[in-house]
């Protein structure tokens, strides 16, 4: 895996592990003596989606204790006046003269419907470093490019509504 990722994120996903342990568990392991309690298993229905739960939640427990092991720390030595983590950045695009806006962030905050792309992305791996009035080459692979121009940064941080991503 070796995403890299912020101490921040590391942070929120050590918070959300002790949160899924001490009381996500909890509940969901009293669903599922719940559910069994209520007789034959072979046509149990909430026992199903009880144990589906909980496997779900031990599932992500492992999941991010996984990435917060592989994980490479990073920190953001770009300048104020440069693309970098957590900055909003505005794009016009070449070729149709659109204009997109996406906040940079790491691969676990990613969520392209929200406009927040990945440092790992083609466009987001590119536009770092950046300021603007730069023209930018987005090399997405070997057949496929396109340029933006930087039109606007700015530094917007992380807010309550970039999450760590739900798997």
């Amino acid at each position: 895996m070796n995403n890299e990722l912020t101490k921040k994120d590391i942070e929120d996903m050590e918070a959300e592990i002790v949160h899924r342990k001490v009381v996500v568990r909890k509940e969901l392991l009293e669903h599922v003596k719940e559910a069994r309690a209520q007789g034959d298993l072979s046509e149990n229905f909430e026992y199903y989606a009880a144990k589906k739960a909980k496997n779900q939640n031990e599932s992500r427990i492992r999941f991010l204790e996984r990435m917060i092991k592989t994980a490479r720390v990073i920190d953001d030595n770009t300048k104020d006046d440069e693309v970098g983590m957590n900055k909003t950045v505005t794009i016009r695009m070449e070729d149709d003269g659109s204009i997109e806006t996406y906040k940079v962030v790491t691969t676990m905050r990613k969520n392209s419907l929200k406009g927040l792309i990945s440092i790992e992305s083609p466009l987001g791996k590119q536009l770092l470093g950046h300021r603007v009035g730069d023209r930018v080459t987005i090399i997405v692979n070997s057949e496929i490019s396109y340029d933006v121009t930087i039109m606007n940064i700015e530094n917007t941080g992380l807010t309550e509504e970039d999450t760590i991503r739900d798997f």
